[in-house]
């Protein structure tokens, strides 16, 4: 079915509510009460939004998760979606008061995202419109630094590489350095590093690396938006998950396409910043509100929009339930 709607504005809504609740407890050293903090204001959010949702990336299973987990039912009624959210990408970044913290949700069609049945982690490769078409996740490191910096006419030595700062990265950041590139590291956060390759003025060409499933589906549906490209492999972190690739039938040679991830044009992403980033900009408290900085993005039009808005408590507090103020 297609979706007529454009859900842009609700679903920015949705992350915006989110930052406002949990962006007061950066600094305060508690990541759980800071991504409860999110998740309900975000549940609650998502009731307003005209669809028939259903979560399919979550805060994990129903017996773990009392809101947002998998299979929740979540809208006002409409058009079936499937919708992935990270209330909180980064609660170490929010619960230390690090840059880079946001709060994340994707939407699409019903059926399109994909369902990366129990496995945690896939091996990454995205980058922006410009590059698109050139990288290849099978090919040694230096070919592909090399590639994007042909397709960008840069020098090799003024590509970016941005990777989470892991243990299991050793050997691919001692390949990057060798080629030259320039090499930003992360602590967390890698949904907002492959966005980041996308974007006007990029503050990276290239993600490579190890990361998180759900957010690699989370970032192709980013990448939709905006004309990117990401390439995935299903990585089984120990023997017991290769074990349960075999018994699934999972090809863990198999390489994972933008559209394997995310199908179709009706696809929706929005993020708002909880700690200011290079990415977006954190919530800033005044007496009496706050201000948001946000981005939601359609896949079908290609428009991306920033949304700086102002939001005061004591008019929210009139047509919300949730204390913001």
């Amino acid at each position: 079915m297609r979706i007529e709607r454009n859900l842009a504005m609700d679903l920015v809504r949705t992350t915006e509510s989110a930052a406002l609740r949990c962006g007061r407890w950066m600094g305060r050293g508690d990541k759980i009460a800071a991504d409860q903090a999110a998740v309900d204001a975000m549940r609650m959010s998502l009731d307003s939004v005209p669809m028939d949702g259903t979560v399919v990336i979550g805060e994990g299973e129903k017996d773990e998760a009392p809101m947002l987990y998998t299979g929740e039912r979540c809208g006002s009624g409409g058009a079936e979606m499937d919708i992935a959210v990270d209330p909180v990408e980064g609660t170490t970044l929010l619960a230390e008061g690090m840059p880079g913290a946001i709060a994340v949700v994707a939407v699409a069609e019903r059926g399109a995202l994909y369902n990366w049945q129990g496995f945690a982690y896939m091996d990454k490769l995205a980058v922006g419109e410009r590059a698109r078409g050139v990288i290849d996740i099978e090919a040694p490191v230096a070919y592909n630094i090399r590639a994007v910096a042909r397709t960008l006419n840069k020098q090799v030595e003024d590509v970016t590489v941005v990777i989470l700062d892991r243990p299991r990265h050793k050997d691919i950041i001692r390949q990057i350095r060798e080629t030259g590139a320039r090499i930003k590291l992360i602590l967390h956060g890698d949904v907002s590093a492959g966005v980041m390759t996308a974007i006007d003025n990029a503050p990276a060409d290239i993600l490579m690396g190890i990361g998180g499933a759900p957010e690699a589906v989370i970032t192709a549906c980013a990448l939709k938006c905006t004309g990117g490209e990401i390439q995935c492999k299903v990585w089984a972190r120990n023997e017991e998950e290769h074990n349960l690739a075999i018994e699934q039938g999972v090809d863990l040679k198999k390489v994972y396409q933008i559209n394997d991830l995310v199908r179709g044009d009706d696809v929706f992403f929005a993020a708002t910043g909880i700690t200011s980033g290079e990415f977006l900009q954190g919530v800033e408290y005044f007496s009496g509100g706050a201000r948001t900085h946000s981005v939601v993005m359609r896949a079908r039009s290609g428009t991306v929009r920033y949304i700086s808005a102002t939001h005061r408590w004591d008019k929210l507090m009139r047509i919300s339930t949730m204390p913001y103020g």
